[in-house]
């Protein structure tokens, strides 16, 4: 199974444990003011090792975790095609160069930092990485036709995620507890509900079932 290939979306793999450890020391080096945007493309529309149903449920459990939600689904996804090597594996391919090159940005930034120029390119950048996680939540979106939970239920969640953390400014563990708790509870209930049996038609006659009832 070839790496990327765009006949098995979803299903292609890491082949090796260096593999695993350069595609996520690339993503690492590519996520300036937010790694959600990278990540996606990157495990998503590039290597194809998640479909985008599978990121959206892994990345929400990573944000429930504890620890930075990046590095919580790169121990989840390094686990599941190479256990506890892969895992480490993955970590260590997020945090080596970046680490490395943070300690040189700091000893730099140390002697700019007070730089007029410097704190504008810096809210600019930020400007730019709140756009870029904006425009990965909008191209998830089509995911959340095979949820469980109604249309109306879903954006009502979504909506209600924005207030709470925009306007309210609620802290994100009690958004989690309510909001998600809310969406979980629901989709259980949901799911729990027995389907209606569906009667099959006689393969030996062609032909449908006959009514039960009264018959004239």
């Amino acid at each position: 199974m070839k790496d990327g290939d765009l006949a098995l979306l979803g299903r292609s793999r890491p082949l090796s444990l260096s593999q695993l450890f350069w595609a996520f020391t690339w993503l690492s080096l590519q996520g300036f003011g937010g790694v959600l945007a990278v990540v996606q493309r990157e495990l998503v529309d590039k290597r194809r090792w998640l479909s985008r149903e599978e990121f959206v449920e892994e990345w929400a459990v990573a944000q429930v975790l504890p620890g930075a939600n990046v590095v919580n689904l790169s121990l989840m996804l390094g686990d599941r095609y190479f256990g506890w090597r892969g895992g480490l594996t993955a970590l260590a391919g997020l945090l080596c160069f970046p680490l490395l090159i943070v300690l040189v940005v700091a000893v730099v930034f140390a002697g700019v930092s007070d730089l007029p120029q410097v704190q504008g390119a810096l809210r600019g950048m930020s400007a730019v990485a709140a756009g870029m996680i904006a425009a990965v939540g909008l191209k998830l979106l089509p995911s959340l036709k095979t949820n469980v939970l109604p249309a109306l239920m879903q954006y009502g969640v979504i909506a209600l995620t924005f207030v709470a953390i925009a306007v309210l400014r609620m802290r994100l563990i009690w958004v989690l507890l309510l909001l998600g708790g809310l969406g979980a509870l629901w989709a259980y209930r949901l799911l729990a509900r027995p389907r209606p049996a569906q009667t099959k038609p006689d393969p030996d006659s062609g032909s449908e079932p006959a009514k039960t009832g009264d018959t004239a």
